[in-house]
């Protein structure tokens, strides 16, 4: 039986890097994947999944929140790999998890858990309730050793820990921090 897989992180913990290594990997044995990101994450090109360290790869499925997984073709398709999943809505998650269980294809899903708030994203909180497998992916502190928990939005030089859930932006925005100093900032 497939399971749904969530591997989340912080900010920079390789996320998409490790979405991309499992890409390649399953192209490298001959297997079929689907990509698939949200609408919303167009910061390296609508139909780009990119990681900071270079790497990038073509979605084939970029959704809306308002979007379905229903017209998805799932012919000798071996794993569904999902990039910024927090953005994904509940029924977008029920979706993977039909997939999952009843298509018995592997979904593997990548994003954050909580946003710079530390409030859980929608998207997040329903892979907590139904995925088979939670894995972290983990990240260090931007201000020392200890492992990173939180993501701290940082606009110019000054820590901000309200506003809108949803601010897409990369290192000049946020940072991994421990959870002493994302009090601290």
């Amino acid at each position: 039986m497939a399971k749904l897989y969530f591997r989340y992180g912080v900010v920079g913990s390789s996320k998409t890097l490790n979405l991309i290594a499992t890409d390649y990997n399953y192209k490298k044995q001959g297997k079929k994947t689907i990509l698939i990101k949200p609408k919303i994450d167009t910061r390296f090109g609508e139909n780009k999944i990119a990681s900071r360290s270079g790497l990038s790869v073509d979605a084939d499925v970029i959704l809306d929140r308002e979007d379905t997984l229903e017209s998805l073709i799932l012919d000798n398709v071996d794993c569904i790999l999902v990039d910024e999943v927090n953005f994904m809505s509940k029924s977008h998650i029920r979706e993977l998890r039909y997939i999952a269980s009843f298509k018995n294809i592997p979904v593997i899903c990548y994003g954050l858990r909580t946003d710079y708030m530390g409030n859980l994203f929608e998207g997040s909180h329903e892979l907590m309730c139904v995925s088979d497998s939670i894995e972290e992916i983990k990240n260090t502190c931007w201000f020392c050793n200890k492992k990173a928990v939180m993501n701290l939005k940082y606009v110019n030089g000054k820590s901000v820990k309200e506003g809108e859930q949803i601010d897409m932006g990369c290192e000049e925005k946020y940072l991994p921090t421990c959870y002493f100093h994302y009090k601290k900032n």
